[in-house]
């Protein structure tokens, strides 16, 4: 049999990379907690978890929102999952599947786009703070906010002016 060529090896996706990581913690991948790993990675958005209770649901009529809550905090402290948050009073978490490389999001506040992207500018910041304070930076929470170009074009007025 052909063994897969370089540019074709097989990529884990986010469902088998917890259930290595949930077996290594002693746990396992139940029916619901793989239904809530499908749901992150199927969305092209960011959910959250009323969100992926409501997706849920449908498939798994058992599904509780207080599982599904239960389940988000197993799979931030596994590190399979990032909490993010796309407004500065970080009322609202909204949750993806962990990725690489690192990414940043911009949203709109005039049309609640958001826009993902990556920059190396967090990293240098890591080394900076690394350098200057010997400290080791785990985790950045950066949240931009702002005005589309279309939101602009059009001349909307955020409802919270910048500070």
């Amino acid at each position: 049999m052909n063994e897969p060529s370089e540019g074709r090896r097989h990529e884990m996706t986010t469902v088998e990379h917890a259930e290595e990581r949930l077996k290594a913690a002693g746990k396992y991948l139940t029916k619901q907690r793989r239904l809530i790993l499908e749901i992150i990675e199927e969305s092209d958005g960011h959910l959250d978890a009323e969100a992926i209770y409501l997706r849920g649901k449908p498939r798994d009529p058992t599904l509780s929102l207080s599982t599904v809550y239960r389940t988000l905090t197993l799979l931030k402290e596994l590190d399979l999952i990032e909490q993010r948050y796309f407004a500065r009073d970080h009322q609202r978490e909204h949750y993806e599947a962990k990725s690489a490389p690192e990414h940043y999001h911009f949203t709109c506040v005039g049309c609640g786009q958001i826009v993902e992207f990556q920059t190396d500018l967090v990293s240098q910041i890591r080394e900076y703070l690394g350098a200057q304070f010997g400290v080791d930076v785990s985790h950045a929470c950066v949240c931009f906010e702002g005005l589309c170009a279309d939101c602009q074009a059009k001349g909307v007025v955020p409802l919270i002016s910048g500070e």
